[in-house]
C-alpha cells in the first residue's frame, strides 16, 4: 500500500510552487488584501488567481483569515509561559486534559510535548493577581494536572504569525 493511502485530503502536503509561494507571502503580509492586488502582485489573471486560492485554502494550507489583536491593548499586560504535567499519557487522559483546556479563555496557545512536561501552555493576564485567579480557577482544577511550573515574558522579541516564504523551494 503506497503511504499516501494513510493522509486524508487535508492531511496531504500540497505541491507548492513558486505562484502559490507568492501568494501565501503576500497573505501572510497583509491577509486583507484584495483579490485584484494579489493578482497583479503574483502575476495571474483575477480568476486564476481566485481558483489557486480556493485550492489552497481547499487542501488546508491556509487555515483561515484572522484579526491580530494587542493583548496588551487589551488589558492582558502579563504573558505567562506554563509547563503542565500529567498523572500519565493514556489517551484518556490526554483527551480529557485538552477538552478542558479548550475552555479557559486565557489560553492563548497549548501544545502537547515530548520531554519533561507534557504540555506548554501560554497564557494571557491582566497582572500577577489575575494569573492567580486562572491557576486557582483553572490550571489547578484541570483534570490529570500533577504538576504546573509557570515563568513570566519580561518582554516580548518575536511574535511571527507568518512563515518566511521562499520561491525557490518550489
Amino acid at each position: 500500500m503506497r503511504k499516501e493511502h494513510y493522509f486524508s485530503q487535508k492531511e496531504r502536503i500540497m505541491s507548492l510552487d513558486r505562484i502559490d509561494i507568492a501568494i501565501l507571502d503576500a497573505l501572510q503580509k497583509d491577509g486583507r488584501i484584495p483579490n485584484a492586488a494579489l493578482a497583479e502582485r503574483v502575476g495571474l489573471s483575477q480568476s486564476a488567481c481566485s481558483r489557486r486560492l480556493d485550492n489552497l485554502e481547499k487542501s488546508g494550507v491556509i487555515r483561515g483569515y484572522h484579526a491580530r489583536l494587542s493583548n496588551a491593548a487589551l488589558g492582558h499586560q502579563m504573558t505567562a509561559i506554563v509547563h503542565i504535567s500529567l498523572s500519565g499519557q493514556f489517551e484518556k487522559t490526554l483527551s480529557e486534559f485538552e477538552a478542558a483546556i479548550k475552555r479557559c479563555p486565557n489560553v492563548l496557545s497549548c501544545h502537547l510535548m515530548s520531554g519533561e512536561y507534557d504540555y506548554i501552555l501560554r497564557i494571557a493576564a491582566k497582572d500577577l493577581a489575575d494569573y492567580e485567579r486562572i491557576h486557582k480557577e483553572w490550571l489547578t482544577a484541570m483534570p490529570h494536572v500533577t504538576k504546573i511550573n509557570s515563568s513570566f515574558a519580561l518582554r516580548e522579541i518575536i511574535d511571527r504569525t507568518a512563515l518566511g516564504m521562499k520561491p525557490e523551494l518550489a
